[in-house]
């Protein structure tokens, strides 16, 4: 591929980039509508068509869209139907999320050899430092297109790239002049930049804070400035002080890039609407205390308390639950289930099940004299077994029989996500 496809699309504030070093240098890549452009790329046949993206083929809303797509006004959210209405060509594809985790995981990886200060924002976005590397490789401009091209090298897709002084700034040039953007806004020129940007268009600032800053007469970035920055840290505390800096092109925030050890690991499942049948209750929280389980063995945690909880029309039932010891064994975690679901569920329809590990840990390497007996161990190497099985010859080869009715539905990647550790897991 020509170099020109890197810098097919270059805002025009690129041109009064000078010739010195910047004080700081933030690049933002956004994967241009990622999973529908790992279809198009794995499948030629979909190439210039409109494909959208769902939880399998029944699900029914769009997770993601090509561009295709997109200029007949499909979009994320909309549902199948409605779409198919307004886009009649349009090519419904199951989503692979085990696939778009290797393809993002690979990319991260490969940003890493060009500057190893990257915070992962998300599965298709990432932050990158580049304020250090300006003497080794010379202009952020230059950096930047390095960056663009290590996304190619190890995916074979293009993405949008935001270039500023800050983060905020950043990631809002990445959203413009989609798909294959390279937006480069100097940080002398940022406040001038988002002076006539609607607030409610910068990263963190939502509907509930962009009606409080209405209040005070602030709906574009420019107004920021005739609001004391002591309002906003009243009401918001240093989020707001943050605030009132990222509309004016100074967002302090540095890159996050420790994770911190998980605060609780969970996993849940949609039902069909309005289940009432036990059994099929049932199923499904034996299908997630058995992949909560495999999970928490998979990344050596143990924990002591859960939270089961089903979801109804009105709100979430159910409550936490403790095991004697510290565990991860999903015998244990599935007989919580299962009196939470006697004590809480009067035959309520259900919608949803969602099982968590409130306290996870790493086990303690002394194991507790009274919790250690040979039915115990013997109970730990078959768990260890039924892991590597499953993790050779895929999730749930090996199951409890029940769960050859579990839903058929596949997994999601979430919110969470990170390319190494627990929160790979999808």
């Amino acid at each position: 591929m020509k170099l020109i496809v890197y810098e097919s699309r270059v805002c025009s504030l690129a041109r009064s980039e000078n010739t010195n070093p910047w004080q700081r240098a933030i690049a933002l890549l956004d994967m241009n509508a990622f999973f529908a452009s790992v279809e198009q790329r794995d499948f030629p046949f979909l190439l210039g068509k409109p494909v959208a993206i769902t939880n399998g083929m029944r699900g029914s809303c769009i997770i993601t869209c090509s561009y295709e797509a997109r200029a007949f006004g499909v979009h994320t959210g909309m549902r199948v139907r409605e779409a198919l209405e307004i886009c009649p060509e349009l090519i419904q594809r199951p989503a692979r999320p085990e696939v778009y985790a290797k393809v993002s995981t690979n990319i991260m990886h490969n940003l890493e050899t060009v500057c190893p200060d990257i915070e992962i924002f998300s599965i298709d976005e990432a932050f990158v430092d580049i304020t250090h590397c300006q003497s080794l490789y010379g202009s952020p401009v230059d950096i930047a297109r390095q960056l663009k091209r290590a996304v190619y090298e190890a995916s074979g897709l293009l993405c949008s790239l935001g270039l500023s002084g800050d983060k905020t700034t950043a990631k809002y040039a990445a959203k413009l002049n989609k798909p294959d953007g390279f937006t480069v806004v100097p940080p002398w020129q940022s406040k001038t930049f988002l002076h006539d940007v609607p607030v409610t268009e910068l990263c963190g600032i939502a509907k509930g804070i962009g009606n409080f800053l209405a209040q005070y007469g602030v709906y574009h970035c420019g107004d920021m400035e005739k609001l004391p920055i002591s309002v906003l840290s009243r009401r918001f505390g240093n989020p707001g002080r943050r605030i009132w800096y990222m509309c004016q092109g100074l967002d302090p925030d540095p890159l996050q890039q420790n994770i911190a050890a998980p605060k609780s690991i969970g996993h849940g499942k949609i039902m069909p609407p309005n289940t009432r049948e036990r059994n099929v209750i049932l199923t499904y929280l034996q299908h997630m205390s058995t992949k909560l389980a495999a999970r928490m063995r998979r990344y050596d945690f143990v924990a002591r308390t859960f939270w089961t909880g089903l979801k109804t029309k009105d709100g979430w039932i159910g409550s936490k639950s403790r095991l004697i010891d510290f565990n991860n064994d999903q015998r244990e975690i599935y007989l919580l289930c299962k009196t939470v679901l006697d004590l809480h569920w009067q035959g309520e329809g259900i919608y949803q099940v969602q099982l968590t590990a409130l306290d996870p840990q790493a086990p303690v390497m002394q194991m507790d004299m009274f919790n250690t007996g040979e039915k115990n161990i013997m109970q730990q190497k078959l768990n260890t077994a039924l892991d590597d099985i499953n993790l050779r010859y895929g999730e749930m080869c090996i199951a409890p029989a029940r769960l050859l009715a579990r839903s058929d539905m596949p997994n999601v990647i979430a919110p969470a996500w990170k390319p190494d550790g627990i929160r790979q897991t999808v």
